[in-house]
C-alpha cells in the first residue's frame, strides 16, 4: 500500500496550509502527523515562516528539534492557535481514536488548548462507525492496573496491557504510565463511553477525542478529502 504514504503526505500539506506567521502550534505525534512537522521545519528554515510549536510527544519535541522549529510550552502559551495530528480511526461526524502511539493524553490536552483542531489522515482510516475491527487504547495510572482492568470488564470491554516491543514489559507513556487496549467492539454511544472510562480510578485519559477536531484531510490514491465538522 505504497499509496498511503504519498496520501498522508498530501493530507499533510493541506494542514500546514493553516499555519500563519506567529502562531503557536500544537505538533501531533505518529508518522502521519510528522509530515506536517517537516513541512512546518521546512517553511522555517526557508525563512518563509516564524511559529513555534508546542509538542505532544518526546518523539514530537525531537523531530521538531530536528527540523528547526522552535519550542514553547504550554506554560507560556496555554491558548495554541492551532494545532495539527493524525489519528487512528475517524468516523463521519469527525470523532477520533487515537492513541496508538501512545501520547494520548497529551495529544488530547494540547488539542483541547488549541483555537482549530486539524487532523491528517489516509482514507483507511475513515470507517462509519468507531471501534469496528479497531480497540481503544487508555492511559492508566500503573498502581491502579489491576481495579481498571476488573472494571472495564464490567463495563463490557476486553482490556489487554499493550506490551513493549524491543523492551521486556509494557509500554511505558512519556507521563510514565501504562496503556490498555480495549476492545468494546463497534460504539454507539461514545461521550457515554468516554465518561465512564474517565470515572474508574486510575483510568488518566481515553483514546476517545469526541467532538473536538474540525477539519480533517483524508488522503486517497488520487487526492485530499477535506471534512469539516458540522
Amino acid at each position: 500500500m505504497d499509496w498511503r504514504v504519498d496520501a498522508k503526505k498530501r493530507a499533510a500539506l493541506e494542514a500546514v496550509k493553516h499555519v500563519r506567521e506567529g502562531f503557536v502550534v500544537g505538533l501531533g505525534s505518529g508518522t502521519t502527523a510528522a509530515y506536517a512537522v517537516q513541512e512546518i521545519g521546512e517553511r522555517v528554515r526557508q525563512g518563509d515562516l516564524r511559529v513555534l510549536g508546542v509538542p505532544t510527544s518526546h518523539q514530537a519535541l525531537m523531530l521538531a528539534v530536528s527540523c528547526g522549529i522552535p519550542l514553547t510550552t504550554l506554560d507560556e502559551h496555554p491558548l495554541l492557535d492551532l494545532a495539527i495530528d493524525g489519528a487512528d480511526q475517524i468516523d463521519r461526524e469527525l470523532n477520533l481514536i487515537k492513541g496508538m502511539g501512545g501520547a494520548l493524553t497529551r495529544e488530547k490536552i494540547v488539542a483541547s488548548a488549541a483555537k482549530q483542531f486539524v487532523i491528517v489522515a489516509d482514507e483507511t482510516k475513515l470507517v462509519e462507525k468507531l471501534g469496528v475491527n479497531h480497540s481503544i487504547p487508555l492511559e492508566v495510572l500503573p498502581f491502579a492496573l489491576p481495579i481498571v482492568m476488573v472494571k472495564v470488564r464490567e463495563l463490557g470491554g476486553k482490556p489487554v496491557l499493550r506490551e513493549g516491543k524491543g523492551k521486556v514489559g509494557p509500554v511505558v507513556t512519556d507521563n510514565g504510565n501504562f496503556v490498555v487496549d480495549v476492545d468494546f467492539g463497534p460504539v454507539d454511544f461514545l461521550s457515554e463511553l468516554d465518561v465512564k472510562l474517565k470515572l474508574v480510578p486510575g483510568v488518566l485519559e481515553t483514546g476517545l477525542f469526541v467532538g473536538i477536531a474540525d477539519v480533517v484531510y483524508v488522503g486517497g490514491k488520487t487526492g485530499v478529502q477535506r471534512l469539516v465538522r458540522g
